[in-house]
């Protein structure tokens, strides 16, 4: 198995850029991951950031998560639990509008160092959707703007913690699934590992190094590259021993969005040959993957079919109720 690929964005400025937008390509055409280092988020910050999440994971929800498991008698099932995850998670809102100052048990300085952490991050994700955008052949803010809709587009955060887990064979840390969003860029845990992906059929471990940023990319990129972009299904195997940090943040289409192939990218003789993605309202999309999150993502695309009528691309959409 080829290495696990990791882009240095330091290496854009220079006489490296052109390898280092292959190196992009790559990743995104054959992996649908990649880990990023030397991104311009300093690293003081992110230890800051890491600290802060532990502790209050220790402090706040270390003792609510061991209730939950004694209370479902998660610690002695005998056969595989497929209906929930080994973790304990919440969530940050950060646009269109943040819910940061309304999160209960959030110390102050949490709370500021997160939404400085989240504005950081936003700069991030638009850089690296314009390098995308750049080996694709897409004029620069093509997909900033495909995400933009009404009130530009959302982002959050998921916050989540995998303790210890004595029957890791029976309960996942997090189910296999892909996610349904446009890029998501993950500070993980640099002891503890965990986190899988599906490459070639075989499950791949997704290495921990410390201060990088693992990005992958969500179904709406796949949808707007027309399947030249994949998303790939990906899975959280809960450790025995240690406590495994993730903060995931996606960037993601407004909800009012409309999604569908850009016309460049799509191939001549591709709609004869029913090869063309669907085009729908974000929402409508997420509306449907929330009950099917833990399930090929192919049905998700063609119930999206039925949902739309075709247009020439570039029209707005016109729905009908199938």
């Amino acid at each position: 198995m080829e290495n696990f690929p990791v882009i240095n964005l330091e290496s854009l400025n220079g006489e490296g850029r052109k390898a280092t937008m292959e190196k992009i390509k790559d990743a995104c055409e054959n992996w649908g991951f990649f880990e990023l280092v030397s991104h311009g988020i300093p690293t003081e910050f992110l230890d800051t950031v890491e600290r802060l999440t532990k502790e209050h994971y220790r402090q706040c929800l270390e003792q609510k998560f061991k209730e939950l498991v004694a209370s479902k008698g998660l610690e002695a099932v005998q056969t595989e639990v497929k209906d929930m995850d080994w973790e304990s998670t919440f969530y940050l809102r950060h646009l269109p509008q943040s819910n940061i100052s309304q999160v209960p048990d959030l110390k102050d300085e949490y709370r500021n160092v997160m939404k400085e952490f989240a504005l950081k991050l936003e700069k991030l994700a638009e850089q690296l959707l314009d390098l995308l955008c750049e080996n694709l052949g897409l004029e620069q803010g093509y997909l900033k703007k495909a995400f933009y809709g009404t009130n530009g587009p959302t982002f959050g955060t998921k916050v989540s913690n995998y303790p210890p887990c004595p029957n890791n064979d029976k309960i996942k840390g997090l189910r296999a699934h892909t996610d349904a969003g446009g890029l998501i860029l993950l500070f993980q845990d640099d002891k503890v590992s965990g986190l899988q992906l599906l490459k070639d059929g075989e499950w791949v471990d997704v290495p921990p190094m410390r201060h990088s940023l693992v990005i992958n990319l969500g179904d709406q990129l796949e949808v707007i590259t027309n399947g030249k972009y994949k998303s790939v299904e990906h899975r959280v195997i809960a450790q025995t021993d240690g406590t495994r940090m993730s903060i995931a943040s996606f960037y993601n289409p407004s909800s009012d969005a409309v999604i569908y192939p850009a016309p460049t990218l799509v191939e001549k003789n591709a709609e004869e040959k029913n090869q063309v993605y669907p085009k729908f309202v974000f929402e409508d999309y997420m509306k449907h993957y929330v009950g099917v999150k833990f399930q090929a993502k192919e049905p998700r695309f063609e119930a999206m079919k039925a949902v739309e009528v075709k247009t020439s691309f570039g029209l707005g959409p016109v729905k009908t109720t199938a």
